[in-house]
């Protein structure tokens, strides 16, 4: 699957998750994306809810904005970066981040960040469609 098909995929999930809850308030939404929750109740959003494992090891991980607005990508890559191809890269040069990179292609790495996944950052830049979320970065 592609960066983009994934993309595409989640949000439509994410669209019909909102859609059940469009009588809640942003902070009732917002609660409802914690990490214990999900699992529980939307145990389709994320392939990673089978095994109960976390993307991020963060203790009150929040998955509302799984895929961070920061995360760029694109399939047929950024730019060349000497013989490698750029494939994804974090637009705010998190310190958190990292690169994975092997012998033709570099990706970038955001499971030591957890910007997007505290409650006050999602708060912060909240829009009941999350490709609106996403697309403002």
């Amino acid at each position: 699957m592609t960066y983009l098909e994934w993309f595409q995929t989640h949000g439509e999930k994410h669209k019909a998750i909102m859609q059940k809850l469009s009588h809640l308030s942003e902070d009732e939404v917002i609660a409802y994306f914690r990490f214990d929750n999900m699992l529980i109740k939307e145990p389709d959003f994320c392939l990673l809810y089978q095994t109960h494992t976390k993307c991020h090891d963060n203790a009150t991980l929040n998955c509302y904005l799984c895929a961070c607005p920061h995360f760029r990508f694109d399939d047929n890559g950024l730019s060349k970066v000497a013989d490698k191809t750029l494939f994804s890269l974090c637009s705010i040069n998190a310190r958190q981040g990292s690169q994975y990179i092997n012998s033709s292609s570099i990706h970038h790495n955001c499971t030591s960040c957890f910007i997007p996944h505290t409650e006050a950052y999602i708060k912060k830049h909240f829009k009941r469609d999350w490709f609106e979320v996403m697309a403002q970065r």
